[in-house]
């Protein structure tokens, strides 16, 4: 899964009165996967959607289905989303106090592991874990709201976790979400990343293919 460009559509930012356009449009697309942003107004101070949207994104698309959940107690819900039809579930560090039973629940689903940090959580916490997952979400934004300017410093944090990974002969995968676009793709890419979550940039585009293709090829 490692040492690759991958962009993730963020629907967060899809119009959702015409949801199975948008999906449809990122199933044409170069994008591998399709971002799934799941908030339960706890966690962050916003709701999104659950379980009837994933399934019927999922029904419009090939692509392989990017959830993150921004919500408390995540042992609750991995399971369902991984039922529902996600291929890899990230959950936050932040979010619940068993991460290594959140780890292994999603596990048990046969779908793939991803941990996310926030934008204040250093990515020394994730030391210990990194053997057992397959992704980590590194957030530039403050998480749970599109639209958001990237938080300096991010990159770096990039760098940071891709020297631990190496550092420890693994084959995780680092993701970012927020503030991506065209104009820090490349940076990103090079500091480390193998999938960058866009949603405004994509969506707010003129021609969200094209922008797709140039966030790749930046």
């Amino acid at each position: 899964m490692s040492n690759k460009r991958i962009v993730s559509p963020s629907m967060l930012s899809a119009d959702f009165g015409h949801l199975e356009r948008d999906t449809k449009m990122i199933d044409r697309s170069r994008a591998e996967w399709v971002h799934i942003d799941v908030i339960d107004g706890v966690f962050v101070p916003n709701i999104s959607f659950g379980f009837p949207v994933l399934k019927a994104i999922t029904s419009a698309t090939e692509k392989f289905m990017d959830v993150h959940l921004m919500i408390v107690e995540p042992e609750k819900y991995v399971g369902r989303f991984a039922d529902a039809g996600a291929d890899l579930v990230t959950f936050h560090w932040e979010a619940t106090e068993d991460v290594e039973g959140c780890i292994n629940l999603i596990r048990e689903k046969g779908v793939k592991v991803g941990v996310s940090i926030k934008p204040k959580t250093p990515v020394s916490v994730l030391e210990d874990i990194l053997p057992k997952i397959d992704l980590v979400l590194i957030m530039s934004v403050e998480p749970g709201f599109g639209g958001q300017s990237f938080i300096e410093g991010s990159t770096e944090k990039v760098a940071e976790l891709r020297a631990m990974i190496e550092r420890k002969g693994l084959d995780v995968m680092i993701e970012i979400d927020g503030g991506v676009s065209r104009h820090n793709a490349r940076e990103l890419y090079e500091a480390g990343c193998d999938a960058l979550v866009a949603g405004s940039a994509v969506f707010k585009a003129a021609d969200p293919e094209a922008e797709i293709v140039a966030i790749l090829e930046a």
